[in-house]
């Protein structure tokens, strides 16, 4: 019927369209694919020109980008590798490929040169530098050989550059230094001996007062991130700096030197591996001159400095997150630590083996080891405040117990005990007053000699009193007891109106000599005085004995109005209290 051929027809059509469908989607495909293709196996005229002719600029890096694209297509899919068309372009796309390396291994290397220069900012060039760093990445991926002549090129320029600049550095640093200590610039030498001819007994020339005392040259650590110093402006000022300012500037130079070449090195070249090879040279010359100085190092305190200078600076590369210096950090600490050990032995063997006889001087006052010790040990707690470290305390505690038996030695050169007793106290107040100074709270050393002061103290008091008192003190001590209660008092009359009459006499006198004594005997006005106090308390508390024994003697009452009142003693005891 007419509707069922209508039906089929419409079947047909719709047959037809599906097929005319399907051939436009496949043609539109093949089409897509194949401009594809043409788009990336065609090299447009443009290409060519700027490949060739072009300045390495930005539209020059673009298109090495889009080179490189091609270069991979072709290696990579394999239709290409079927097609009639890969023959025709595959000898242009090399001609491109080798051109390319070779304008940019000159482009390169002339910028790797111009560092060579003198007096060129190398950061700044190599900042100037990094916008053409996918050159490298080109022929990284294109012309393997290529790279790595351009790898060793700049390792060898920079390795020369930068050793040559690190030697001129240190050349014009040689002339800042200010020398601190020699070998014989020891705790336990005697002064004269060192050579210096106009100070005998006293310390030598103001700058050799650094070799024991810490003083400003803390203030190293307090601009450890201050800039490295120019060497011409401090040499027009005649400026001289003592080794470890030097030390900090070279090491610091050194640190951000090595900080700026690892993160351009690995920007760059992708690789932080060139670094080591680019540093050795560097690192090399800062070695040699750091070593030859080492060795003629005498100055402990010095090297403590610098201890603490690298540790500082292993900080400051930890917080930039840059490990390329720390096997060197690491190995410049380990060198420094023996060198210290070493000096430092030497003024402990200075003490144990010091001269008696030269050192010693007929005068109680402290003398000059004393200060040169509490200096030092001032200085090295001080720097081991924040470290905490046990070995240090441990050297610093034979230190003490060496420079203890010398001032023992010394004083028995006097031949009274009470001037061997106030020479040690002078000594031993001196050292406190100087660790507390330093405001370090001189922890162990300080209490220790804070006990030997308070127990000679003690000593000379006997021997004060002795000197004035003797027969009172004698009986007091032999006769009477502490305790009022005790009946063991076996004295009578006869033995206690001399010496209550006596007292009488002499109280005052005697005071007053105990005080000229006193005066002149300590170097400390404010100890003295202290010392006099606990005298006069002393020998109040042996009147006191005395005066209770009179009360219990039989007939003792006649002996009242030549008995002195406590109230008398006290007001003269707070007489001389006024006095400071």
């Amino acid at each position: 019927t007419e509707i069922g051929s209508i039906s089929s027809e419409i079947k047909v059509l719709q047959e037809k369209s599906m097929d005319m469908g399907l051939k436009l989607r496949n043609r539109k495909a093949a089409e897509s694919k194949l401009s594809k293709f043409v788009e990336d196996i065609i090299v447009p005229p443009r290409m060519i020109d700027i490949i060739v002719d072009g300045e390495v600029n930005d539209e020059y890096m673009k298109t090495l980008e889009i080179l490189s694209k091609k270069i991979k297509f072709i290696e990579a899919d394999s239709m290409v590798k079927t097609s009639k068309a890969l023959k025709d372009v595959q000898p242009e796309v090399e001609r491109l490929r080798q051109k390319a390396v070779s304008k940019i291994f000159e482009f390169i290397i002339q910028k790797f040169y111009a560092l060579r220069k003198p007096k060129t900012n190398i950061q700044i060039l190599q900042q100037s530098v990094l916008k053409y760093k996918y050159t490298i990445v080109f022929l990284k991926e294109h012309a393997k050989e290529i790279y790595a002549e351009v790898r060793t090129a700049y390792i060898d320029t920079m390795n020369k550059v930068l050793s040559a600049h690190f030697r001129a550095y240190i050349q014009a640093l040689e002339k800042l230094q200010l020398d601190i200590a020699t070998s014989t610039d020891l705790l336990g030498v005697e002064t004269r001996s060192t050579g210096y001819l106009f100070s005998i007994g006293k310390e030598p020339l103001k700058a050799r007062s650094s070799v024991f005392a810490l003083g400003e040259r803390i203030n190293v650590l307090k601009d450890i991130e201050q800039p490295a110093l120019i060497p011409h402006i401090s040499e027009a000022k005649s400026q001289k700096y003592p080794y470890e300012v030097l030390f900090r500037s070279l090491q610091k130079l050194l640190i951000d030197t090595a900080t700026s070449e690892y993160l351009f090195s690995d920007d760059f070249f992708g690789e932080e591996s060139l670094f080591q090879d680019i540093f050795a040279g560097p690192i090399q010359v800062v070695d040699e001159y750091f070593d030859a100085v080492l060795l003629n190092c005498y100055d402990a305190i010095g090297i403590m400095l610098m201890i603490r200078i690298i540790h500082q600076h292993q900080l400051i590369m930890f917080k930039r997150r840059i490990p390329c210096l720390d096997s060197y950090l690491d190995k410049v600490n380990m060198s420094l630590w023996p060198r210290f050990k070493m000096v430092f032995d030497l003024h402990l063997s200075s003490l144990r083996n010091a001269n008696i006889k030269t050192l010693w001087e007929d005068d109680v006052h402290p003398h000059y080891v004393t200060r040169r010790y509490a200096e030092f040990t001032a200085s090295l707690v001080h720097l081991n405040v924040e470290y905490g470290d046990g070995q240090l305390d441990l050297n610093l505690e034979r230190l003490r117990m060496a420079i203890e038996d010398l001032l023992v030695k010394l004083a028995k050169m006097f031949p009274k005990p009470k001037m061997q007793t106030v020479f040690l106290i002078n000594n031993y107040d001196l050292t406190i007053a100087i660790l507390k100074e330093a405001g370090t709270e001189g922890g162990k050393t300080q209490l220790h000699f804070e006990e030997v002061l308070k127990s000679n103290i003690a000593i000379y008091v006997e021997e004060v009193l002795l000197e004035h008192f003797s027969d009172l003190i004698k009986f007091v001590k032999t006769r009477t007891s502490e305790d009022p209660a005790s009946s063991s008092d076996k004295a009578n009359i006869g033995d206690v109106e001399p010496l209550v009459k006596d007292f009488a006499n002499r109280w005052k006198a005697a005071i007053e000599l105990m005080h000229k004594d006193v005066i002149t005997s300590f170097s400390n006005f404010l100890c003295g005085m202290e010392i006099l106090k606990a005298a006069l308390t002393q020998l109040l508390l042996y009147y006191t004995r005395l005066t209770e024994c009179v009360k219990r003697v039989n007939g003792g009452s006649v002996l009242n109005k030549d008995l002195v009142s406590i109230s008398s003693i006290l007001y003269e005891i707070k007489k001389y209290s006024r006095t400071f």
